[in-house]
């Protein structure tokens, strides 16, 4: 909802919004990140956003979660019930000044005094983009994460989102990733966010799945991208990984037919066609009729 809408160019109505994240609520997912409490001016796509938290209708069991970028961003969103504050920095100093007007380390002292102020009121989650690489600066070492993630782990994190914000990423680098980072910080929940912008979104979830990480971002739809990254796409598309690993048995607990047809009303929405592949073709068990002239030569042979 907040990455994959924050930069479509038509304002999604707030009716259209709530209707989406209440029944996104019911497909089974675990957590929701709904909106983003940083100024209207700079994201006006969601400026509706204590609206939209004011009228969804919380499902138990699922946690809606918002983007907080700063100390009138997490009074906001204590005001609005969010379940969690998710806290956003760049890995790279280049794509730090370029998406968040300042450094890196001026961005930890600022995120570091929004957890102090929250101090335990609500779960916070860090996001690190950039984390596989930088289209600016090219590979960031994965010293650089390990470093930020440890500073925010001992400030009391609950959790950390490492991403692939412009599809830099490999599955080799991300299975090196994720085993070092699940062997330092195994009581951090690890979360692995890739956009598909080279193709290799799917094969690098299925790299993080194989190394045990459990806990993914995706976009309906495959909606998103980054504006500081030349023709990138969006996110991976939910529907699109979730069918890939139920597919192969993994037991998601997601209402897959639920979250496809949502996806085939998405164009509707957004006024264009988005990149998901399983909403046009359907799942692979979803079989079609054969051509006539087949039983023709069948009862011909």
């Amino acid at each position: 909802m907040r990455d994959g809408f924050q930069i479509e160019p038509n304002f999604v109505p707030t009716d259209d919004k709530v209707k989406l994240v209440d029944a996104l609520s019911e497909c089974g997912f675990a957590k929701i990140e709904v909106t983003s409490f940083t100024s209207p001016k700079a994201i006006p796509m969601l400026r509706d956003a204590e609206e939209v938290m004011g009228r969804i209708k919380r499902v138990p069991g699922v946690e809606y979660t918002v983007l907080v970028p700063n100390l009138r961003g997490a009074e906001r969103a204590l005001e609005s019930k969010a379940d969690e504050f998710n806290l956003v920095m760049s890995t790279s100093e280049t794509h730090n000044l370029a998406n968040l007007r300042m450094g890196r380390e001026k961005s930890f002292a600022g995120l570091a005094e929004v957890i102090k102020y929250v101090d335990g009121r609500t779960p916070i989650n860090v996001s690190f983009s950039t984390s596989f690489g930088c289209p600016m600066e090219g590979e960031v070492s994965q010293v650089v994460v390990e470093g930020f993630t440890k500073r925010f782990a001992d400030l009391g994190v609950r959790g950390v989102t490492i991403c692939d914000t412009t599809g830099m990423a490999n599955p080799d680098q991300v299975k090196r990733m994720c085993d070092s980072l699940q062997k330092q910080f195994s009581n951090l929940q690890l979360t692995l966010h890739f956009h598909n912008t080279r193709g290799m979104g799917l094969a690098n979830v299925l790299a993080a799945v194989q190394s045990g990480i459990v806990r993914f971002d995706g976009s309906l739809g495959g909606l998103g991208g980054c504006p500081y990254a030349p023709g990138a796409s969006g996110n991976i598309s939910s529907e699109d990984a979730i069918h890939m690993l139920d597919a192969m048995g993994y037991d998601t607990g997601m209402n897959i037919p639920k979250l496809i047809q949502l996806a085939r009303e998405l164009p509707k929405i957004v006024g264009h066609e988005v990149p998901g592949q399983v909403a046009k073709a359907g799942t692979t068990n979803v079989l079609h009729s054969e051509p006539s002239y087949v039983d023709e030569l069948r009862r011909a042979q």
